[in-house]
């Protein structure tokens, strides 16, 4: 690209987007998603590890739990109060970037939009839960912005079995 500063090896790489597995599991349906969303966590730590492996960048993408004012450090601190697997499996790193989102898609009201050119992603891994919900918004709007989005299956979980294959 002419004028761009990044190195050719960045300019293509895909990112793996982690969404909302920083969870209390608090809500109504959490008994119902807690379980696939372990299945899944370990899936995600396992693509995780490779992404480290290769340099390629990890962006956990999560709800705030409507608290604001919230650091990503305490967002962690406050699901990992009470016995916690998702979380604890899947807590973030010193080189991991952290995007707290207001709403459904990591996109809306986010830097998520301007984070990804200054990385070099051009692809995007999407993980986390709910496959239904915040998978397919983020999904569907990272399309629109001409990305490359890959759900793997087996990284995903939803409350409901017939919705998440749905989605």
């Amino acid at each position: 690209m002419e004028g761009s500063t990044k190195p050719a090896s960045l300019s293509h790489r895909p990112g793996l987007l982690i969404l909302d597995m920083v969870n209390c599991f608090d809500f109504e349906g959490a008994e119902d998603l807690e379980p696939s969303a372990l299945a899944a966590a370990r899936h995600i730590h396992r693509l995780r590890g490779e992404f480290h492996d290769r340099g390629w960048p990890v962006i956990y993408v999560n709800d705030n739990f409507g608290e604001w004012h919230a650091e990503p450090s305490s967002l962690v601190a406050r699901a990992l109060e009470k016995l916690n697997a998702v979380t604890e499996l899947l807590k973030p790193g010193p080189s991991d970037y952290f995007i707290i989102k207001p709403q459904f898609t990591g996109f809306y009201a986010t830097n998520l939009s301007v984070l990804l050119p200054q990385i070099g992603v051009s692809r995007l891994v999407l993980s986390g839960i709910a496959t239904d919900i915040c998978v397919l918004f983020t999904a569907a709007d990272a399309h629109m912005r001409d990305y490359d989005p890959w759900v793997p299956r087996d990284g995903v979980a939803a409350e409901n079995e017939k919705r998440g294959q749905w989605a």
